[in-house]
């Protein structure tokens, strides 16, 4: 039986993971930094505060995975700007201590990890090309985006140095687990509430900004084929279509049977963010060819499911 550690066992993609991996009949552990968080069932949880603690190396020795998916970090751009220690601590020293500890175990014979990092379209910032791909420029504007590129690096220099890691870029990616920090999420759960009348407006920031979004399940699938084939690698993982803020907005509220959603949508300074990325968008050209990877859900279909469920959660 395989054994697999994910890091991030309880968010959006390391649940969606997670159950993946038992489906798959593998022995999965996860880390989670409060033993009162909900996580999958079957899961060995192990409680590990990853902002403070560095015992993740003895954790890595003591499970003794076959595979590991760091999926834990400070998610939100956001909130990267107001704290960027903690980001640079989750989002960039973490993976150091994983990768050292996986190179540790590789370079004793003790065991061969196949080590998957979950990356993310922030590491090329602003990029002056569209799609981007493999090989675009990593060029970070925010200390998210930062702290992932040093992370991106790391799995490059350590997979140089002969350690299975690859690093899977990940777009954004969408589901009903996805939390109301989320702008995403916000919109859809705003939506039904407007639409039952239990709230009267929405405020957001740039809805001129485009974002490639996808199915989280998908983007799971994404990160186990990454881990399954032979060769370690850095993968693009998009839909390679743009949807802006606005679309995103239109959809959800036509979903939720709400028809002036011109009216009921203000835009706030506060929200504007400087140094975003007006346009992101991937080509995953490379994941289709070589993992076989491609998205099964597209646009419309992940907006409605996202105000389905929100609108089930009112009643």
């Amino acid at each position: 039986m395989k054994r697999a550690l994910i890091t991030g066992v309880t968010g959006q993609d390391g649940s969606y993971l997670a159950e993946l991996l038992l489906a798959r009949g593998y022995e999965v552990h996860g880390v989670t930094r409060d033993a009162d968080e909900v996580v999958t069932e079957g899961v060995t949880a192990h409680e590990l505060d990853l902002a403070t603690d560095s015992s993740i190396a003895e954790l890595i020795a003591s499970v003794e995975p076959n595979e590991i998916y760091n999926l834990a970090a400070l998610s939100s751009v956001y909130q990267s700007w107001q704290n960027p220690t903690l980001t640079a601590r989750l989002n960039g020293a973490v993976v150091a201590e994983m990768l050292a500890a996986v190179k540790l175990l590789h370079d004793r014979g003790d065991v061969d990890i196949r080590f998957v990092q979950a990356s993310s379209a922030e590491i090329f910032g602003a990029p002056t090309v569209a799609p981007q791909n493999e090989e675009t420029v990593v060029r970070p504007t925010s200390p998210y985006g930062a702290a992932k590129a040093y992370a991106h690096g790391l799995v490059g220099a350590y997979r140089t140095a002969g350690v299975a890691a690859s690093s899977v870029i990940l777009y954004n990616h969408e589901s009903p687990r996805r939390p109301e920090t989320f702008v995403t999420r916000k919109i859809t759960a705003a939506a039904a509430r407007i639409s039952k009348g239990l709230q009267e407006t929405l405020e957001l920031g740039n809805l001129d900004a485009q974002r490639d979004w996808g199915w989280a399940p998908d983007y799971a699938n994404a990160l186990f084929l990454a881990a399954q084939h032979s060769e370690a690698d850095d993968f693009v993982v998009a839909t390679g279509v743009s949807h802006s803020v606005r679309d995103f907005v239109e959809a959800a509220f036509v979903r939720a049977g709400v028809a002036d959603w011109r009216e009921r949508v203000q835009v706030a300074d506060s929200l504007l963010r400087s140094g975003d990325a007006p346009v992101q968008m991937g080509d995953a050209s490379k994941a289709r060819r070589v993992l076989g990877w491609s998205p099964t859900v597209d646009f419309d279909e992940i907006v409605a499911a996202m105000v389905d469920h929100d609108l089930a959660l009112l009643s």
